[in-house]
This record gives structure tokens, C-alpha cells and sequence, in this order.
């Protein structure tokens, strides 16, 4: 489990580095210091499943400029301060919207009443991911029954198929062990559109509160199943197995190409239009360098 940890919990990262030149003001107070980086920080939040790329990217624009004068000659020497925060995709929407965050992490479609609220704003797509039906390697329907239906798959969210018994006699007559995200998380939401239709799912499902925690979940216990990002399969790699459906395959591939059809976009969202040093940043996710960390961390980064 403590490999998934960091998952489980808000991801929080502040990146203060500060430059050495010397200068002639009066040393600041603590609390002086601590406003000034507030005012000064770029605040992105929201989507558990975009949030370790952007931290990752994060920690890459902040160790290479340091101070925003690096990165455009016409910016002050001011430290880079760069936030991320999770809380799933339907807290990136409403914090860009209050205004807790400049920029809102968002892993599935805007709604048209979220759109019509930010007509000033921006929606940006950095990548696309896949919600894969996964089990632990243990599972003996890796080798039995490698391929799902997408009616299967809904008849088991739905409480219908009780056991693996039930889904193949060669299957251990064992109950499912149901594994999905919160209704905040736009996992939720893809998984419910794509797959369930409006049916419910069944009520003894486990809810998560993170991509993270669901994806612990299904690798601690043999018996589980939940919808997991193709990315957190790749990073965990011998821990979880994705089922094919409807016999494909959820490569990177496939989902570029649309074959793959529970897939989502990973989304940056602001409410209005980005100031000088929020669009520095989100040049450089969208930069040859960002989409790279798009694409090592198991997504498929959008086209240049």
C-alpha cells in the first residue's frame, strides 16, 4: 500500500526556490513572506488522475528557471510558486469557477452549463486517458476470461453478476468485490455515460476517494474489479491487469484512434484568460518537454 499512499491523500506541492541577487529592501516577516509567495503563486487543482503529471511538470519548470525573470527577461526576479492540489475533476471546475484555483484539472468532458459559465475562459487538452476494466493479476480471469462485453461489465457494476462464477463456470464462485471512484470524480461520471448508461451501479460497491486509492484497492484484494486510468495501470505495472473489452485492447493506440471507447480527456480550465506567467506555464505543459511527462507517466499526450 505504500506504494499508492501518495495517492490517497491530497497531493500538495509548493515549489519555492528562491534567487540569490541581493537587494536593498528591509528583510520581510515570516507572515510578510508567506503573503507574498501566496500573491505570487500560480494555484492549479482538481483531477486526482492529471494532478501527479502537473506536479511532475511542476517540479521540472521550477528546477530549471527558478525565478520567473529566467523564463521571460521581462518578468521581475520573483520565485517560481506553483500549488497543486487534488479533489477530483468536479472541484477542478467549481474552484476555477470561485476562484480557488487559476487553473482547473479536469478529467472528462465540460458540461454546457460549465462552459456557459467561463465564456471568457479557456479549455485546454494536454492528453487523453482510458478508464480500464481492472483486476489483480491473481484474478484467474486474467487467463480465463481476458476479454468483457461491455454488457458484462455493466452487469457486474450493476449488482447482476454476483460472483466470478457467475461471469464464467470455469471461475471461482466467489463474490465480485465492486471498486469506483466518488461521485466527484470525473471517472464517475466517463464510467456512468460510457458503460452503465444510467443504470445505477450496485450499492455494495466500494467508493474512493482518489484514481489512487481505487487503483490500491483493486491490487490489495484478488476478488476486486474497478475502472482504472490506463496511466496508474502502467505506473503499477504487475500489480493490476486491464481486461480487454468488447476485444480491445486499452493501448495508447487504440485510444488515440478511438477504438478503445471508454476515454476521456485530461483538461486544464480557466475561468478567464490566463495572465502573462499562467500561460509561461501552460506553454510548457503543452511544450515538447511537458507532453514527454504526459507520456511517461502512461497517457496519451495531445497532438503538438
Amino acid at each position: 500500500m505504500k506504494k499508492f499512499k501518495f495517492l490517497l491523500v491530497s497531493l500538495l506541492v509548493l515549489l519555492v526556490l528562491a534567487g540569490c541577487g541581493q537587494t536593498s529592501e528591509a528583510p520581510k516577516s515570516e507572515p510578510a513572506k508567506e503573503t507574498a509567495a501566496k500573491d505570487q503563486s500560480i494555484k492549479l487543482g482538481g483531477s486526482s488522475t492529471l494532478a501527479p503529471v502537473i506536479a511532475k511538470c511542476a517540479d521540472d519548470f521550477t528546477e530549471q528557471y527558478k525565478t520567473w525573470n529566467k523564463v521571460d527577461p521581462q518578468l521581475p526576479e520573483e520565485p517560481i510558486v506553483i500549488f497543486v492540489s487534488t479533489g477530483g475533476s468536479g472541484f477542478g471546475v467549481k474552484s476555477a469557477l470561485d476562484g480557488t484555483v487559476n487553473i482547473g484539472l479536469v478529467s472528462r468532458e465540460m458540461k454546457e452549463e460549465e462552459k456557459a459559465k467561463m465564456p471568457n475562459g479557456k479549455i485546454i487538452k494536454l492528453g487523453s486517458d482510458a478508464l480500464a476494466i481492472a483486476v489483480n493479476p491473481q484474478n484467474p480471469v486474467v487467463q480465463v476470461k481476458p476479454n468483457l462485453t461491455t454488457d458484462e461489465v455493466k452487469r457486474i457494476f450493476a449488482g447482476e453478476i454476483k460472483t466470478w462464477q457467475e461471469l464464467d463456470a470455469k471461475l471461482p464462485n466467489r463474490p465480485t468485490v465492486l471498486a469506483i471512484r466518488d461521485l466527484g470524480g470525473g471517472a464517475s461520471q466517463v464510467f456512468d455515460e460510457l458503460v452503465m448508461k444510467k443504470t445505477p451501479v450496485a450499492k455494495e460497491a466500494i467508493q474512493l476517494p482518489s484514481m489512487g486509492a481505487l487503483a490500491g484497492k483493486v491490487a490489495e484484494n484478488a476478488d476486486a474489479i474497478g475502472y482504472v486510468s490506463t496511466g496508474l495501470i502502467k505506473q503499477n505495472e504487475g500489480k493490476i491487469s486491464a481486461l480487454n473489452i468488447d476485444d480491445v485492447t486499452p493501448t495508447n493506440e487504440n485510444i488515440a484512434s478511438g477504438q478503445y471507447k471508454i476515454a476521456r480527456p485530461l483538461l486544464l480550465v480557466t475561468k478567464e484568460q490566463p495572465d502573462q506567467k499562467q500561460q509561461l506555464f501552460i506553454d510548457y505543459l503543452l511544450s515538447e518537454k511537458g507532453l514527454k511527462v504526459v507520456e511517461e507517466m502512461g497517457f496519451v499526450p495531445t497532438a503538438k
